[in-house]
């Protein structure tokens, strides 16, 4: 049972010396709150309390910028990040829309079965622990195409890496920029095309101006507000069932639709092949994500690097416990309460779908159930700036992949001007920027909830088979690991445009061609399979030369001897 009624009213009370005090704060990432949602009357208090933010990380961007002097200072941020730091940082670029709206919206509906996609998400960090970290910050210098044309052909893998790089940060960013703009048009009240137009405009900054540098510091800040926000609420949450999961646990099944199958799994994904491929899609693919790779090159060296995802992986594993509690807080706090919904034909009310603006809001309903509206409006502020921290994660990649990859080491062949390298990522900078807000504005009325999945299952499918069996399979050569990765980068994208999710609910067919929602079991294994036949039968003298190149690659990726050192100023 909840505390008594004293207790309820005295949380807001709370929630405000808290706030004025700034030791909490909460964090939300840009969501896709799919379908038309209703715009809200101006949130004063979240738009001030996102000034503040602003105000604050422009700052940063400002000092950043005069210390950026060179290209590792612009990739890298010198390399002079340390592990904790760094660390947080993962988690402020990781943590995003899925792990915080969209999680807690499924535990919200489903109950249990919510937690597939937190556990899918957590176990890919080991991955990158033990089979990308040390050798990544060993091998490359500023993009994961570094380590993956280490001993293979320059111009061709970086090619690969570069379209791998672009696809997956084109899709993921234009789910954010329209979850965005539906987010900040719910909890603001600002029109759709401003909101667009405002997270646009500030990442260019932060990227442009500040580079690495700041892009860290914006994440480690919404990492921060983030942790304290959603630890808040939780124990806000429990304090209501003195601190009783169990109590919690009971009186959700009460009050839910489902009654105890919430407390079941296999209401989300019945059957295994959907499981399976929906796990390796979240587990590889977080060891292919560009903007989480580029992370590795910022610290001094291969120990840094190791340090970097143990202290992640701490974060993140906290923050996905948390969204648990905070989606059963939601259903005993919400599900009882009839001004969290919209009324249906004849005023009937669905706990689950009726919700206002969706299960995805279920997150920011608790937040002013528990807090009142000051901590809604932390919420809703720190919404806006997570959103930030994650597309400028991804802006400032895919930069790097046209300038650095494909301008420097393919167009230039190495002898580019590093002033010049780093003024195009700029320009490519806001050329991104520009073109996120113009698709971020055409793709309003679209469900893009897809689109992240297809990001997942393109650096699965592409990024992930080509960087692991370049460096960790003595036989794979240029031949293989180019056919391999496009069979896998095609197949991954056809196979979402034929599933459910875009064949039917997009493009209106009445029958999916592909049966499943995530292709990753299937593409995964067409790109291994693809860059171990390639392989296999590439006998030419040059796969004969890559192939004996390997043990030069397999000591540095050990040992670091040779690696690039930090560039601290």
């Amino acid at each position: 049972m909840r505390l008594g009624p004293g207790r309820r009213f005295a949380l807001p009370l709370a929630v405000t010396l808290l706030g004025g005090a700034g030791a909490f704060s909460a964090a939300l990432a840009a969501g896709a709150v799919d379908g038309a949602v209703d715009r809200q009357g101006l949130n004063l208090a979240a738009i001030g309390m996102f000034f503040l933010f602003v105000v604050g990380t422009l700052w940063i961007t400002w000092r950043a910028a005069a210390q950026t002097k060179s290209a590792a200072d612009f990739y890298a941020a010198g390399g002079g990040i340390t592990g904790f730091q760094n660390g947080l940082a993962i988690a402020g670029d990781y943590m995003s829309a899925a792990s915080f709206l969209g999680i807690s919206g499924l535990v919200f509906a489903t109950g249990f079965d919510g937690l597939i996609y937190s556990i899918g998400f957590l176990v890919g960090w080991p991955i990158v622990l033990f089979l990308v970290a040390e050798r990544l910050r060993n091998l490359g210098k500023f993009t994961f195409a570094d380590v993956a044309s280490f001993r293979l052909d320059q111009t061709r893998i970086r090619i690969l890496s570069a379209t791998g790089t672009l696809v997956v940060v084109a899709f993921y960013l234009i789910a954010q920029m329209v979850g965005a703009g539906k987010l900040i048009q719910l909890l603001f009240g600002l029109e759709y095309l401003y909101a667009v137009v405002i997270v646009g405009a500030l990442m260019i900054v932060y990227v442009a101006f500040g580079g690495m540098k700041a892009t860290t510091w914006v994440q480690i800040i919404k990492a921060c507000l983030l942790l304290g926000g959603a630890t808040f609420m939780s124990l806000a949450v429990l304090w209501q069932f003195g601190f009783d999961p169990e109590a919690m646990f009971a009186e959700a099944v009460q009050v839910h639709p489902k009654g105890d199958a919430i407390m079941a799994p296999g209401g989300l994904v019945s059957d295994p092949v959907s499981a399976i491929s929906l796990g390796l899609a979240l587990m590889f693919g977080t060891a292919g994500l560009p903007h989480i790779l580029m992370r590795f090159f910022t610290v001094s060296d291969a120990q840094a690097a190791r340090k970097s995802v143990f202290y992640a992986t701490g974060f993140i594993a906290y923050f996905y416990i948390l969204t648990f509690i905070i989606g059963f807080g939601a259903i005993t706090f919400l599900m009882t309460d009839p001004s969290y919904y919209t009324a249906g034909a004849g005023g009937v009310i669905n706990k689950v779908t009726g919700l206002l603006g969706g299960t995805n809001m279920a997150a920011v309903h608790l937040a002013n159930a528990v807090g009142g509206s000051l901590f809604l409006g932390f919420i809703s502020a720190v919404a806006f700036a997570t959103i930030l921290a994650v597309v400028a994660g991804l802006t400032l990649s895919g930069a790097s992949a046209v300038s650095h990859d494909l301008y420097a080491e393919v167009i230039a062949r190495g002898r580019a001007n590093e002033q010049k390298e780093v003024r195009l990522s700029k320009i490519t900078a806001v050329v991104i920027g520009i073109v996120a807000i113009i698709l971020g504005y055409v793709f309003e009325n679209q469900n893009v909830a897809f689109m992240v999945g297809l990001a997942f299952a393109v650096a699965a499918s592409c990024n992930f088979p080509v960087l692991l069996m370049s460096t960790m399979w003595k036989g794979c050569t240029t031949s293989g690991a180019l056919v391999g990765g496009f069979l896998g980068l095609v197949s991954a994208v056809v196979m979402v445009v034929l599933s459910r999710a875009v064949w039917v609910q997009t493009l209106g067919y009445a029958q999916p061609i592909f049966p499943y929602d995530n292709p990753a079991l299937f593409s995964m294994t067409i790109a291994f399979v693809g860059i171990w036949l390639v392989s296999k039968l590439d006998s030419t003298a040059r796969a004969r030369a890559e192939v004996a190149s390997f043990d030069a690659q397999y000591v540095r990726s050990e040992t670091g001897i040779g690696a690039a050192s930090a560039h601290v100023h």
